[in-house]
């Protein structure tokens, strides 16, 4: 959604500047200069108006579910995820107007939301690995996500039956999570954990220690409301560094990539767009996978380097100094590095230093770090375009 977030404005450019009806769906692909008096190719709102239909319903998700989710059985979950993931694909695909094509990326972003905090807490029913994979599987699927937009795209393949094609993808998701996942034997399937842990005094065998009984009673006791007043405190020294560096990547990705526009290379400005968002997912991918093989612990030395970043973009834009797109592909890539190695080892430390008890909640707490980063940078980032935009 993200990658065709330039299609869908530049889509409402010429909706409202050329008489003749564009093709029906998602954007037509498109590039070169647009009709104003700017010093750069702007569309008439900023990318991030896309972000923000990403992220804010994922926002208001992670910052309320902590507090009622564990009611809501995880398999109902998955296929809640689904079909908002199903629907998103089939309005953006069919959409008229720009306004559909958001109403989509909304059920995206439920979906997205829903999904990170769900699967992010089902981890601790795992082993610890299972985190590893977990940072590998997103940054992956930000890659896929990403290349396939673009690849297929420039490959001539219209919009509309690209993001048709992707409706495999909550199909797949579908299939893997209650036909390939082994749960362990007590895993509350389709029951809520309170329900589980009530059932679970009767089911529990005689011939259990008592010791036993308190380890259990230890992971699996629901957390009061001051219980879980008290793990947001403690949690707010990995969130902060994290909304830090999603604020700062997430403002070079919608608020300054899309005015970093090289028109004498051989792509165009769509083009060169989809390929920094691209090559960003790539970073993330590589550094999110590097769990297994190096942990991080200095989390706000990242979230520094990251700004540094986007001081230096903002200055790139603003004094247009950047030779070459080619630099700028360099410059994404290690944003992406610095972006997924934050997030894998912020949720590998909250994982290793939460109690048993405390561990599944702090993990869908933790996660609205990153979202609150993102929203608040989309919302700065449409006041910079207009400013830009101005010169």
């Amino acid at each position: 959604m993200l990658s065709a977030a330039h299609d869908i404005l530049k889509q409402q450019e010429s909706q409202n500047a050329t008489a003749p009806t564009p093709a029906p769906g998602l954007l037509q692909s498109a590039g070169g200069n647009s009709s104003n008096s700017s010093r750069y190719d702007c569309n008439p709102v900023s990318t991030a108006a896309v972000l923000l239909a990403d992220i804010l319903p994922t926002l208001v998700i992670k910052l309320t579910a902590p507090f009622y989710i564990h009611k809501m059985p995880y398999g109902f979950r998955v296929l809640l995820c689904v079909a908002t993931a199903t629907v998103s694909f089939l309005v953006v695909s069919f959409s008229s107007t720009v306004l559909m094509s958001i109403l989509g990326v909304v059920f995206a972003s439920v979906s997205a939301g829903l999904g990170e905090l769900s699967f992010l807490s089902l981890t601790v029913y795992f082993s610890s690995d299972v985190l590893s994979g977990w940072g590998s599987g997103t940054g992956g699927a930000g890659v896929a996500g990403a290349v396939l937009y673009s690849a297929l795209t420039q490959a001539g393949l219209s919009p509309r039956n690209t993001l048709l094609i992707m409706l495999i993808v909550p199909a797949v998701m579908l299939i893997s999570y209650f036909f390939l996942l082994v749960f362990p034997p007590s895993f509350p399937q389709w029951k809520s954990k309170e329900a589980t842990h009530q059932g679970s005094q009767e089911r529990r065998p005689l011939i259990w220690e008592d010791d036993d009984q308190t380890q259990e009673d230890r992971h699996t006791g629901p957390l009061t409301f001051s219980d879980k007043l008290h793990v947001l405190k403690d949690l707010l020294k990995f969130t902060f560094p994290l909304a830090l560096v999603y604020f700062a990547e997430y403002f070079i990705n919608q608020g300054l990539l899309e005015l970093l526009f090289f028109p004498h290379s051989f792509l165009s400005h769509a083009q060169q767009y989809r390929w920094y968002q691209t090559l960003y997912q790539i970073g993330v991918m590589i550094s999110r996978t590097s769990l297994f093989c190096i942990k991080i612990k200095k989390i706000w030395l990242l979230a520094l380097l990251q700004c540094v970043n986007a001081v230096l973009l903002s200055f790139a834009v603003l004094y247009q100094f950047l030779p070459s797109v080619w630099l700028v592909f360099f410059i994404v890539v290690y944003e992406g590095l610095l972006g997924g190695a934050a997030y894998v080892n912020i949720f590998y430390l909250i994982s290793t230093e939460t109690g048993d008890r405390e561990r599944e909640y702090a993990m869908a707490a933790a996660s609205v770090g990153d979202s609150v980063g993102i929203a608040l940078s989309g919302a700065l980032a449409i006041p910079v375009h207009n400013y830009f935009c101005s010169l």
